[in-house]
């Protein structure tokens, strides 16, 4: 079995700067981490090859710094790591992005096996579109399981596999045929410490680094800035509010008290609601 993990480094959300011209994030002196929900994805890789054996490939697209992030990916016991990395990458928006991540992909089922399962997180915390792991499953031509909460069943022979999907309508059970792409939802497992085996390893390994013309682009102009159709018009912070909160303390009813409390700071909305009891 070989699973694919799409992992990003990213900027720490607490110290994100954005360039003024081009509205895009700098990432220069600015500490970086693994994306949260992309550790997620791989514990839960990691433990379907505790289960039926296999690899786990690390992939990431970024600068030479995040090498970084890769490494501690190996050190959770990840197989190997490949690092897509080129100028012509720099500025990319989600569709740019995946074309990259969905052509290194295809390199590295030609180099290491036909992934079973291609891993992401339901959405990274700089861009927080939720796009890039849908929108590698099309480029890929495989069925996609977004938000997945649990895996539940894994058939290699049948090549099926059983998941829970968290909706707004509560949990899906849904079933479908390997390969495809899964992005895993937050707080469904917890990421291992890595054992020191592990962490010996990833020193030593070598991380697999392909700029795009190795990593098989045969179109420059879709990566990067050049590729991404996306325009941020402004980016701007969101002014603080005139009013300030108000604590509702009640040792009892605290609802009741809520609801009074609410009432009282806004009273035409309990003579509105009044009027629509009176009109149903």
């Amino acid at each position: 079995m070989h699973n694919v993990v799409c992992i990003k480094q990213v900027p720490d959300s607490a110290q994100i700067r954005v360039h003024p011209v081009t509205n895009t994030i700098m990432r220069q002196g600015v500490p970086t981490i693994i994306n949260p929900y992309d550790l997620f994805a791989l514990e839960a890789a990691l433990e379907l090859r505790d289960k039926f054996g296999g690899e786990i490939t690390v992939l990431t697209m970024g600068p030479s710094s995040a090498e970084d992030s890769l490494r501690k990916a190996l050190t959770f016991g990840a197989d190997r790591a490949v690092l897509l990395t080129d100028r012509c990458f720099a500025g990319a928006d989600t569709l740019a992005t995946t074309y990259a991540l969905a052509t290194a992909i295809r390199k590295i089922g030609k180099e290491y096996g036909p992934p079973d399962l291609i891993f992401t997180g339901k959405q990274t915390i700089d861009g927080d579109t939720a796009q890039v792991g849908p929108g590698v499953a099309k480029r890929l031509g495989v069925l996609q399981l977004t938000y997945v909460a649990k895996i539940r069943a894994l058939d290699l022979t049948a090549r099926t596999i059983e998941t829970e999907r968290r909706s707004e309508g509560g949990v899906q059970v849904l079933r479908t045929r390997l390969p495809c792409l899964i992005t895993m939802l937050e707080a469904t497992n917890q990421i291992r410490r890595g054992a020191m085996a592990d962490a010996l390893r990833a020193a030593r390994t070598p991380i697999v680094k392909w700029s795009a013309q190795e990593a098989g682009v045969e179109d420059i102009s879709k990566c990067g800035l050049k590729g991404s159709p996306t325009i941020v018009k402004r980016v701007f912070a969101p002014s603080a509010r005139a009013e300030k909160a108000v604590l509702v303390e009640a040792a009892e009813q605290p609802a009741q008290a809520l609801i009074d409390a609410i009432f009282k700071h806004q009273p035409k909305l309990e003579t509105d609601l009044a009027a629509l009891a009176r009109d149903a």
